[in-house]
Parts: C-alpha cells; structure tokens; sequence
C-alpha cells in the first residue's frame, strides 16, 4: 500500500493549490481526481463562462465603435467560434495546470475517491492508499428546484450551457445571483430575450442594495426583464412550441412567462456521495463539511476546502483555503482567512465587485456608518473608455475610520478590487486608501476619491458623494 504525508481528494482550484502547496512543504502528496484537473472552475465554470462575457463585452464594444469614430460594419455573432476559442483557453490552462503538479512532484491519481478511515482511502478500480492527512476539495453542482429537474435540453443548468451548440433566444433565469446575473447579462448582449426571476426584494441579494438597485436599473435599460420578490411555480411548467412556459407570482398577481430555455440557478450543492464521511463521524451543516478556521473538519486529520465547506463558492476562496489547509498540516505559520473581508466578483456588465459589509449590514452591526462614493460619471478614464456607469462605494465606522466594506459597480470593477483586498490584509483605515496617489486618469481613481468622500464629504472639492 503506498504511503502519501497528504491525499487532496479533488483537483479544482482548492484542491489542486492544496497539493502543490503540500509538495512545496516536502511532503509526498497524491491528488485523487474523477474527471480533470482543474475541476468546476476550469471545466463548467470560471474560466468558459467568462470566455462568453468577454465575447459580450467586445460585441457590446463594436455595436459602440462609432461613438470613437471607428466604422464598422454591423457585428454578428458567430457562436461556433466563440466555442473555438472557449475550448482553446481551456485546454491551454488545463495543460498548464497539469504541467504545474508534475513540475511539483505530485502524485495525479484518476478515479473516485473513498474513506474508509481517516486514514485509509479507498479509490475505485485501484489499491487503497494510506495518508497521514486528507483534504477533501470535491467541490459543489447545480442545484436543481424541486420539481424543475435538469433534462439537459430545456431545463438546465450553467453546465448544460456551457457544452451548447447554440445560444438560447430567449431564456427564462431562475435566480438573480452571480450566476444567474452573468448569464443574463451575457445573453442580452448575444441578443436572446431575457428575463430574470428572483425570489427576494433585490438581485444580487448579497451585494450592497445600492449596487443591486443600481445594476437592476442599468440591466432594465439594456431589455432585461426583471422580476424580484417573485416566486416561481414548479407544477405550472408547460412544453410549448420551441421551449416551456412557467407561470410566476409577484404578490397576488400570478403571470405566464414563455422562452425557448429555462435556466435554474437557485445555487449550489456539495459533492460529498460516496465519500464515507457518514461512516466516519464528519459533521455536516445543510449538506456541507463543516470546519473550523483552519479547515480542519470535525474528524482528525481530514480537511475540507472549498465549495464543499459552505464559504464564499468563489475559486480564489477554495485556492486560498487550500494553500491555508496545506500550510496548517505542514506546521507552517499561516495567516488565517477572515471570509467576511475576501472579495467577491460578478462579471456582468458593468461588473460588481466587493469586499466586507454592506452598508445594511454594518448598521445591523450597531456601526456608526459614514460612507463615500465616487461615481464613474465624473471619472475622466471611465468617460473616455465610455464606460461612465457606476461607481465605488465605501462603507466606515464614522469614529475609527475603520473600512467595514467597500462595493464596485463599473467596469473592470474586478481588477479595482484588489487594492481593496490588499488594504483589507494591511488592515488600512479609510484616509489610507485616500491618502494613496492614484494614477490619473485610470478608474482607480475612483477609489481614493470615494474614500476621501468618507473622510469629509463636505469638503470632496467638486466631487459627487
């Protein structure tokens, strides 16, 4: 029976920087993975979908161009090499994941997974291995609504959209989170009729209500129908002509929706069938591992990273969570991971981008809040890029001038965010962020003109607050 200092159980981006990690350490590590390495995040999520929403935002571009005195023809959309190119990033990135585990001197072991004890996995067709430590990094799926299964074809989900030949024209979304947002977002600009259903008051429930209300009324203005505290009726869903009906209530008012795909992104699950974690005693939460701050479950020796722990579902959560796992088995320092400070990313457009507290939030906290905006339409790159929509909000304790959260909307929203993450880490207080010279002209701008606005809003020469 072979021997490993550490078995990762799944190679998607927790996983994968959990073994490396170890390797790095000296420890000898096996990967255990079913499909292929890179998992979700590369296969069925991050990486293809945001491939489509760069094609939208560079078709969104050229039907813009004469506004930069540019000529061109109408563009068209030719979605078979859309797939092309999707397929090629890809592959580039999984071949270079591959070589970075072998360049690491990992173990890549194909199959399922299974645990007979906390040190003992079992892996399906193959030997038993033994493992001083294991980290499961398994990862989560879509999650269907009772009564609307995924049949792959006119019911589906973010998976079943990403393996299409073809664009839905229209397409009804269940659920107005991230993914739901981008896939919405994404289609309009492909031209399909869109409509978008969520159960609560607002989309992107999660974000602060300014960007949610913000972004809904850039959305409406681009022809998306958006339907919110509105609840959808599993038993009403109909075949018709070309796609399906559903019938949905807003209040009392019932009303009939009808499109060619009905998409259901109401959120994820954890993969954890087969694993043998009820046999072993592995708390769970809602279906989740259920572990401490340092990623330890509630069984010695077995790890969770990931989706498959409840956190933030984000890549950059599980790589992070990962690396922390790796380091904590080795005895290494590490630097532990305060969730409610690490960012969030919506790739929509314009983008969404976050870190720490709502405005909402921090008041429920019992805060003194001061904020301060900068908004894009005063920002000289944004009216240049002609990407003038949004703005960056931060959120302070009026005494301490602490940040308690600072919210994007607007383009590369995503990129801005990681000065907020770095400032989140140094712990840097709001005059710091202001205090920082900014590039001019860049969007980044923004961020220390939003913060100087919290510091004294009254004295924001000039600028919107």
């Amino acid at each position: 029976m072979e021997r490993y200092d550490v078995v990762v159980i799944g190679g998607g981006w927790g996983g994968y920087t959990a073994a490396v990690r170890a390797a790095q350490h000296g420890l000898r590590v096996a990967l255990v993975e079913r499909d292929k390495l890179g998992g979700t995040c590369l296969h069925r999520g991050c990486i293809p979908t945001k491939v489509l929403l760069q094609t939208a935002d560079v078709l969104a571009a050229a039907r813009h161009a004469d506004e930069f005195g540019v000529r061109i023809g109408p563009p068209e959309l030719d979605y078979p090499r859309v797939r092309v190119r999707m397929d090629a990033v890809v592959a580039q990135l999984h071949k270079g994941l591959q070589g970075l585990v072998r360049a690491n001197r990992v173990t890549s072991i194909a199959g399922s997974a299974a645990l007979r004890d906390p040190n003992h996995v079992a892996i399906a067709g193959g030997e038993d291995i033994e493992a001083a430590s294991v980290v499961i990094a398994t990862g989560s799926r879509p999650r269907p609504l009772p009564g609307l299964e995924f049949d792959g074809r006119v019911i589906v989900s973010s998976d079943d959209l990403l393996t299409a030949e073809r664009f839905p024209r229209s397409i009804i979304i269940l659920g107005a989170g991230a993914v739901g947002v981008e896939f919405a977002s994404c289609y309009a600009d492909y031209g399909s009729e869109v409509t978008l259903v969520e159960l609560l008051p607002c989309i992107l429930p999660l974000e602060d209500r300014d960007v949610s209300s913000g972004l809904a009324r850039i959305l409406a203005a681009r022809g998306i129908q958006i339907l919110t505290d509105t609840v959808a009726l599993p038993d009403t869903v109909t075949p018709a002509e070309g796609g399906v009906r559903l019938t949905t209530r807003t209040g009392a008012t019932p009303r009939e929706l009808a499109a060619e795909t009905l998409l259901v992104a109401i959120g994820r699950a954890p993969v954890t069938d087969g694993l043998g974690l009820d046999a072993l005693g592995v708390t769970l939460e809602r279906g989740f591992i259920a572990v401490d701050g340092e990623m330890r479950t509630s069984v010695p020796g077995i790890y969770a990273v990931g989706d498959v722990n409840g956190g933030l579902q984000l890549a950059h959560v599980a790589a992070a969570e990962g690396a922390l796992a790796a380091d904590v088995i080795a005895g290494r320092p590490t630097v532990g991971l305060d969730h409610g400070r690490l960012p969030r990313a919506t790739y929509c457009r314009p983008q969404v981008a976050s870190a720490g507290l709502s405005e909402d939030e921090a008041k429920a906290r019992g805060h003194d809040v001061r904020v301060g905006r900068a908004h894009l339409r005063a920002n000289g790159k944004a009216l240049i890029a002609g990407e003038s929509e949004g703005f960056v909000k931060f959120v302070t304790d009026a005494a301490s001038g602490d940040v308690l959260g600072v919210h994007i909307l607007g383009a590369h929203g995503t990129e801005m965010i990681a000065e907020i993450a770095l400032g989140q880490l140094l712990d840097a207080a709001v005059w710091e962020f202001g205090a920082a010279v900014h590039p001019h002209p860049t969007l980044s701008e923004a961020i220390g003109e939003a913060a100087l606005a919290a510091i004294r809003p009254a004295v924001a020469a000039g600028r919107e607050t």
